[in-house]
């Protein structure tokens, strides 16, 4: 699939692509859009504005942040609602018949081939173009920082959720465990690991499916909403994520290249140049390492 245009079909929109920073972003909860052929899958306003149609806010900081980065963003056009981009096709949520408080009038009762029908026009051209980006940039033999950018809501099921940024990992936790370092020795954002939600709630399948079989670095970013409500707060939340961001990334790079922590249980593939930002931050790092999680 060729990702040089701006969006594909409509469905998914791939900005930056030339990018050449060291990341590649993913917002798969950007919008909140309903194609006119669903009639608003019979919601009314009050539920397609809130958090189970999108990610508020998530989209301007993710493209402050592609800015910000030199990274592509791959986002897509369309509400979770009529398919959720970070859930595999076999998965009930991928097309959710309710969710939270609310029936999905629209998702009841779907035929398997109306089923089918949205995993071929929504699912697959969205991994289609993140597979093709990612590719590219690894036989490139620069291997991205594939990084999801999230929002949630401050309040749910009656209870406050004590935190500011959560930051989830799956089985590879090496950009998490450095992220969450630097965000603690910043100390500005209360930042908890796996919160408020986690590879139990079966929300990894973006990273599972292109980052972790491929050994990337990853890590799926959770904002709560309220931080993020307008453009000058979005844009202050962008320019910290993108200082935690570099600083994590020059950590782990730095414990890639040493010599014994690349020779421990990581699995081995050819090496790979080391990241830019690296290079850029220490012109004394040279070498490679290899790509593999520990």
């Amino acid at each position: 699939m060729s990702v040089s245009e701006a969006s594909v079909d409509g469905v998914v929109e791939v900005t930056n692509v030339s990018g050449a920073g060291d990341f590649i972003l993913v917002c798969e909860h950007a919008s909140n859009f309903i194609p006119p052929e669903f009639d608003h899958l019979g919601l009314g306003s009050d539920a397609l504005e809130s958090h189970i149609a999108w990610d508020p806010g998530a989209y301007p900081v993710a493209v402050a942040l592609s800015a910000k980065l030199d990274a592509p963003l791959i986002t897509s056009r369309v509400s979770r609602l009529v398919y959720d981009c970070n859930r595999p096709p076999e998965a009930k949520s991928a097309v959710p018949a309710e969710s939270e408080t609310y029936e999905i009038p629209g998702n009841k009762n779907l035929s398997g081939k109306d089923r089918q029908t949205r995993i071929d026009q929504y699912y697959v051209p969205f991994h289609d173009a993140l597979a093709t980006v990612t590719d590219r940039r690894v036989k490139a033999r620069r291997a991205p920082v594939i990084v999801t950018i999230h929002s949630f809501a401050p309040v749910y099921d009656g209870r406050k959720r004590d935190l500011d940024i959560g930051v989830l990992h799956d089985s590879d936790t090496r950009f998490a465990d450095a992220f969450l370092r630097v965000a603690a020795t910043h100390g500005k954002f209360k930042t908890i690991r796996n919160e408020p939600y986690g590879p139990q709630d079966d929300v990894m399948h973006t990273l599972t499916e292109h980052a972790i079989p491929r050994g990337l670095l990853n890590v799926m970013l959770e904002i709560r909403n309220d931080l993020i409500t307008t453009p000058v707060d979005q844009q202050s939340m962008a320019e910290q994520l993108a200082e935690y961001a570099t600083e994590a990334l020059v950590s782990v790079a730095e414990r890639l290249n040493d010599s014994s922590a690349v020779d421990g249980p990581c699995s081995k593939t050819e090496p790979i140049p080391i990241y830019s930002t690296v290079r850029r931050r220490n012109d004394l790092m040279f070498g490679s390492f290899a790509v593999g999680t520990s």
